[in-house]
């Protein structure tokens, strides 16, 4: 990322301090980015695909101003990480959130391992769920969050397995998340990952799988999500969802007008009456 595109994407996630390349620095841009840039599936939906090249992924959501998913908004970030100077390079991570016991999701998802001065950092910019700060990689160490979650990191297991090596887990109310936890009670995986290099052409990989296969839960309907500053909101459908204050609401959105509003007023996402249409939702 030169300069230009640097400038134009702080600009994009309202960050006008000057940014210290230390863990309160690396939280400060993941902070604004998710502030800032909604998650959102639209552009499979509507046909498009997925394009996860770095002209493509600046194009659509700092030039377009448009939402994204994981493997797009974890490209941003981490290019802007490194024109910033942060070192990082990207993981792959299993997501567990809503699965049936015994089932093995495939990696769909993506974070970044950031390197401050020799300590390791979990960074994530495009988890589509309420936010979770920036970790330390060491096990057992636990953030809160303004919402009031909690998330801890674990060192699970050995490199290799199924379950990975490390373990992101949260807790906290379940009204605070993307629909996909049905109840707080103790902690819940997340997320599951191993320390391994991951190559361009496996993010490419994974985004395709992600953003084809049938009826999973990015091809199969509309989905949105949004940090608030002490909250969430989200959209499956015409069914929004927010929390803030600490109190949940849940509402069914009556019209394709209404629709575009509440998507570009909360989401921060500007699409077309033609394309609201062409999502088929009323």
């Amino acid at each position: 990322m030169d300069d230009s595109r640097l400038a134009a994407y702080l600009a994009r996630v309202a960050l006008v301090a000057p940014v210290s390349c230390d863990a309160a620095g690396l939280e400060a841009v993941q902070r604004a980015h998710r502030l800032a840039i909604g998650f959102e599936n639209f552009d499979i939906m509507l046909g498009r695909g997925i394009a996860i090249d770095s002209d493509a992924i600046f194009a659509k959501l700092v030039r377009q101003r448009r939402g994204g998913y994981c493997f797009e908004h974890n490209r941003l970030f981490g290019e802007a990480l490194a024109a910033l100077g942060f070192a990082n390079r990207p993981l792959l991570a299993r997501v567990w959130l809503g699965l049936p016991e015994g089932q093995v999701p495939p990696l769909t998802h993506t974070l970044r391992l950031v390197d401050i001065e020799g300590a390791l950092w979990l960074a994530d910019a495009g988890f589509g769920a309420s936010y979770a700060p920036v970790l330390p990689l060491r096990h057992g160490v636990e953030a809160r969050t303004p919402d009031g979650a909690r998330h801890r990191l674990l060192h699970v297991g050995q490199a290799g397995g199924a379950g990975g090596a490390w373990r992101i887990e949260r807790l906290g109310p379940a009204a605070a998340t993307d629909g996909r936890v049905g109840s707080a009670q103790g902690w819940i995986a997340q997320c599951s990952f191993d320390l391994g290099e991951v190559a361009d052409i496996d993010l490419e990989l994974s985004n395709h799988w992600t953003s084809t296969r049938p009826a999973t839960r990015f091809t199969s309907g509309c989905l949105a999500s949004m940090v608030l500053e002490d909250g969430f909101a989200s959209l499956n459908g015409r069914r929004l969802s927010v929390y803030t204050g600490g109190q949940g609401s849940v509402r069914e959105i009556a019209s394709a007008q209404e629709w575009r509003q509440v998507v570009g007023d909360l989401f921060r996402i500007d699409l077309t009456a033609g394309e609201v249409t062409a999502l088929s939702l009323f």
